[in-house]
């Protein structure tokens, strides 16, 4: 049984109900439509009071991210850095944990944001660099390059290669936020996550018997 006032529980949850009203309001509005007024309104808070825990709408950005982008980036990076697993395992479990993230609406929307909104805010572009799309593409890299080095993967750039991993499943999420509003037809990220596996395999393993030669 806690010790604890009412009023400090509430405070210690705060945070947590900042940043999941600051994604509603990101989504819908973007970066520079957002309104920390609205923000805490959502939040049940007054504006002053978000002040306590963020200076700022791009520090309140950062934690965002962190607390809602970066464990995924973390759960993915930690697939991939389990080497005692063949590539082609790595790879495929790779990209479905990406489907599986992508398809909530939340790391969707903040890409497109990042995307729409970057030139005019490079600050968050930065941010979304440095805490998401820098880890997986740094864990991809170095999986793929230790795959060459054991004679699974073809020679060649390992960031390239990471980079066309991971390609069309960030275009996959974005033709869901900005195409399928306008009509476009829907796309299963699942679906998507297996059928490149499939079509990627055959460039980048080297074949079994290719391998005995």
């Amino acid at each position: 049984m806690t010790t604890d006032p009412k009023w400090r529980r509430r405070k210690t949850a705060r945070p947590g109900e900042i940043e999941a009203a600051a994604l509603e309001v990101f989504a819908e509005r973007g970066f520079a439509a957002a309104k920390l007024e609205e923000i805490a309104e959502r939040a049940g808070l007054s504006k002053a009071a978000i002040y306590v825990y963020y200076p700022n709408k791009t520090e309140l950005f950062r934690a965002v991210v962190g607390a809602r982008a970066a464990p995924d980036i973390e759960t993915i990076a930690a697939i991939l850095e389990t080497a005692d697993l063949p590539f082609a395992e790595l790879a495929r479990a790779m990209l479905a944990r990406m489907a599986e993230a992508m398809s909530r609406p939340g790391l969707r929307s903040l890409a497109r944001m990042v995307i729409a909104e970057g030139r005019n805010f490079p600050e968050i572009a930065q941010l979304w660099h440095d805490g998401v799309v820098a880890r997986a593409l740094a864990a991809m890299s170095a999986a793929i390059a230790r795959a060459q080095a054991r004679g699974e993967v073809r020679p060649g750039n390992p960031r390239l290669m990471a980079l066309s991993l991971i390609g069309p499943m960030m275009l996959g999420a974005l033709w869901i936020e900005v195409m399928v509003p306008a009509g476009g037809e829907p796309i299963d990220l699942t679906a998507l996550a297996a059928e490149h596996f499939a079509t990627v395999a055959d460039g980048l393993l080297i074949k079994d018997e290719a391998r005995a030669a």
